[in-house]
């Protein structure tokens, strides 16, 4: 696992920013196809296929993508459709996470628990 200074993590937001935005819009385009592709997966036995599934499939794999990108470089996406993200850090002599979300300026201000999530942050 990788541990950021909060200064390494402010440093990383605008190269993470643009992954976000464009992760949050192709899961926006993901959900609105979602039925049409259970349905087209529940009739695969019989030949199966969607209209738009091309779309979809590339989709799912540039969400995948830009998500592993972010993991290697040791930002945990929390959540796609807000944005939100957590860079692992050292507080105090234990890990804790700086949190942000898409939305919230150019700098990280909040902090929680490993265990502690989004309804557990604090500010720094």
């Amino acid at each position: 696992m990788k541990l950021f200074t909060l200064e390494e993590a402010n440093a990383l937001l605008p190269e993470i920013i643009p992954k976000l935005q464009s992760i949050r819009s192709l899961y926006s385009h993901i959900n609105e196809m979602r039925d049409g592709a259970r349905a087209a997966a529940g009739a695969s036995e019989f030949g199966g296929g969607m209209a738009g599934g091309t779309g979809y499939v590339n989709a799912l794999y540039k969400v995948g993508k830009l998500t592993t990108e972010m993991n290697d470089l040791g930002v945990e996406l929390k959540d796609y459709t807000s944005g939100l993200i957590d860079f692992p850090s050292m507080r105090g002599g234990r890990v804790v996470l700086l949190c942000w979300m898409l939305g919230e300026g150019d700098e990280i201000e909040w902090w929680h628990e490993t265990d502690g999530g989004f309804a557990g942050r604090q500010p720094l």
